[in-house]
């Protein structure tokens, strides 16, 4: 991904996690592509994040507390504000009943863990790649 341009921010990619060493693996993961990571340890919060800062894209987990991964993606995409902002779940139920309820549910991309970190990177790469393409000046 080209690095952003002198004056413009980089683009905002938001981590809603549980576990402040996935929260570590995914900003290293992530590093190359000179991205603004915000991050959540728990739902709410992560809520509260996305609202206020309207990140490009966000790494969702299911097992959250005070709000778990559903929970967040319903809040999200019930309000105009935050329902198209890309989501890629990230957790550890990997069972295909765990993905197709996430396709269902129109999620962007669906990544179990533990993950390679590549693949985090490129799928979080390809959607800011249209997102900047959707993105009006």
């Amino acid at each position: 991904m080209d690095s952003p341009s002198p004056g413009s921010n980089p683009a905002a990619v938001l981590v809603i996690e549980d576990s402040s060493l996935v929260q570590h693996l995914i900003k290293a993961s992530l590093a190359p592509l000179g991205v603004s990571i915000l991050a959540a340890l728990d739902g709410e919060t992560g809520v509260e994040l996305a609202r206020a800062h309207l990140p490009d894209v966000i790494l969702l987990d299911i097992g959250l507390p005070r709000l778990d991964g559903w929970g967040v993606l319903d809040e999200l995409r019930s309000e105009t504000r935050t329902a198209q902002i890309p989501v890629i779940i990230v957790t550890a139920h990997a069972e295909e009943s765990v993905a197709n309820t996430a396709r269902e549910r129109g999620v962007d991309g669906f990544i179990p863990k533990p993950f390679r970190p590549e693949d985090l990177r490129i799928q979080v790469e390809n959607l800011l790649r249209e997102a900047s393409g959707r993105r009006v000046s």
